[in-house]
């Protein structure tokens, strides 16, 4: 897929912790055979996040169990979802999995910052967060 081959240099920073980002590495092995795509992604994202306590991620940083109001600038379609791990998921309640390609393109990213970032059917999507707020505050 032509996606997968976008330089990391042209994708915006991405910040995790590093208790999160082996979590979400621990779980994109063991789904890696059922949904192969987006364990790639996933994975491909969290090798190149910048590692920082929880404490020091920078204000609105897209975090497991946040939530996060974003729009398609390719549809214009704007979105407010909960991202949370495969078990909790709900798209009819917006929450959306970390095992989704949304999921896994949202992952780390920070408010005012875009990402051109492929559906499930490989066509290209530009989205832009505009807001994140912390899972506690939701």
């Amino acid at each position: 897929m032509e996606n997968l081959a976008i330089a990391a240099a042209e994708r915006p920073a991405i910040y995790m912790s590093a208790v999160e980002c082996d979590a979400l590495f621990e779980l994109a092995l063991s789904a890696e055979r059922s949904q192969p795509m987006v364990c790639s992604m996933l994975m491909a994202e969290l090798e190149r996040a910048e590692l920082r306590d929880a404490d020091a991620l920078p204000d609105q940083t897209v975090v497991m169990n946040a939530f996060i109001d974003f729009v398609d600038e390719r549809t214009g379609a704007r979105r407010f979802v909960q991202l949370v791990y495969p078990h909790d998921a709900d798209i009819s309640d917006g929450r959306i999995s970390i095992l989704t390609p949304v999921g896994a393109g949202l992952i780390g990213m920070t408010a005012g910052c875009s990402i051109r970032w492929p559906d499930r059917s490989g066509e290209d999507h530009v989205l832009r967060i505009i807001r994140v707020t912390p899972p506690d505050k939701g």
